[in-house]
């Protein structure tokens, strides 16, 4: 097999491999995949301070609006998010994932980003740039070709 095809399948198992932490994170909380998703979506929103309405959520998980309502009531019941009014904006809804849910993926998946972490502070700048460019345009390629699957 070529160097970028092997590269490309590691990539695909890794995924497989943190999709399965996931779901174990999951089994073992009684939530759902997509409750997992986004928690993600909204914890990446928050550190790159991205305003996260139901309506982006929504986006970023393929889920039309009445699902994203479900999903967030659900959510709410459990302590996960909190629905906050937006302060520049009264009329608009921001969610926000609460120090109870943080708390919960912080014990159990700061293990392994801890881990992963010291084994990238191994890399010299330049390796972790290149890591970091092969990264983004692997995510680039993944939406190009879901966005052409939606039309």
């Amino acid at each position: 097999m070529s160097e970028p095809a092997a590269a490309v399948h590691q990539l695909r198992a890794l995924t497989v491999d943190l999709d399965l932490l996931g779901a174990q994170f999951a089994q073992s909380h009684h939530l759902h995949p997509t409750d997992i998703r986004a928690l993600i979506c909204l914890l990446d929103a928050d550190r790159s301070g991205t305003p996260a309405t139901p309506g982006w959520l929504g986006t970023q998980l393929g889920l039309e609006s009445a699902s994203v309502t479900a999903l967030v009531d659900r959510m709410s019941k459990r302590n996960l998010v909190v629905r906050e009014p937006d302060p520049s904006d009264r009329r608009r809804v921001l969610l926000a994932v609460t120090a109870h849910a943080s708390e919960l993926g912080t014990s159990f998946f700061g293990p392994v980003i801890g881990r992963a972490v010291r084994e990238l502070e191994r890399f010299t700048p330049e390796q972790r740039a290149t890591i970091d460019e092969f990264l983004t345009t692997m995510r680039a390629v993944v939406a190009s070709v879901r966005t052409s699957s939606d039309t």
